[in-house]
């Protein structure tokens, strides 16, 4: 069953176009999407690049050849996922393409494709962590620049760095089609079962975008999100003593 992806952009925009008009009656709202800019950048961009270079070290060069293995923003951003991450939370950035038929044969095609899914989200999960250690060291060794009208804008972009790479890691492994999380789920599924899956993506798919639109997995994913974060912030704080 072929999916229109037509489709798919006609609500992104509603959605978007929604958020735009909320956001104008809401100058504190704008402001805080304007600090999340920088955020959603790093995060689209490492975690497609994080995929292109799990590839290419395994031995498939197919993202080196279309341009992918590089930390330029405008090769990895998709249009449409970039707003959706920008102004819902979640959203993705341009697929990596592989061919799993190059990998080099000290792992099998359905493992390293597992790899390769799994290294976008682990990227991200990193991110998270070295923003968060960035955050705590200004705070403690800056603090005169913290309590400046300049520090506090650049911590609140450091923060909002966090959040989103908590975000994109975390929906991304849901383990439903188009997500990472579905490719590195059949690695460890036996060979009917995954057969099985991919026979009904498709139906995987419908399900996952009917749970998006109606905001149902908005409500799984957010608190999910809340909870990784507050342990994060929590945990890297007391090594520092705050």
């Amino acid at each position: 069953m072929y999916i229109d992806k037509r489709f798919i952009y006609i609500i992104v925009i509603i959605i978007a176009a929604y958020s735009v008009i909320s956001l104008l009656s809401n100058p504190m709202a704008l402001l805080i999407l304007l600090y999340s800019i920088p955020g959603v950048l790093v995060a689209i961009t490492f975690h497609e690049y994080a995929h292109a270079f799990a590839a290419d070290k395994l031995g498939d060069d197919t993202p080196r050849l279309q341009g992918r293995l590089s930390l330029n923003p405008w090769a990895h951003l998709d249009p449409i996922g970039s707003l959706m991450l920008l102004f819902v939370g979640v959203g993705w950035g341009k697929p990596v393409q592989i061919n799993p038929n190059n990998f080099n044969r000290t792992v099998s095609i359905s493992k390293g494709e597992a790899i390769v899914s799994a290294a976008g989200p682990i990227m991200n999960f990193i991110l998270a962590i070295v923003f968060c250690i960035v955050y705590f060291v200004i705070y403690k060794f800056a603090g005169t620049f913290v309590d400046t009208q300049i520090g506090g804008i650049v911590l609140s972009i450091i923060l909002s760095t966090v959040y989103i790479n908590l975000g994109l890691g975390i929906f991304n492994l849901i383990p439903m089609p188009p997500l990472d999380g579905s490719k590195i789920l059949k690695n460890f599924l036996p060979y009917r079962a995954r057969a099985w899956m991919e026979s009904n993506e498709y139906l995987f798919y419908m399900i996952f975008l009917a749970l998006w639109i109606f905001g149902i997995l908005g409500n799984i994913i957010s608190p999910l999100i809340n909870i990784v974060s507050d342990l994060l912030i929590s945990g890297v704080g007391k090594l520092f003593g705050l």
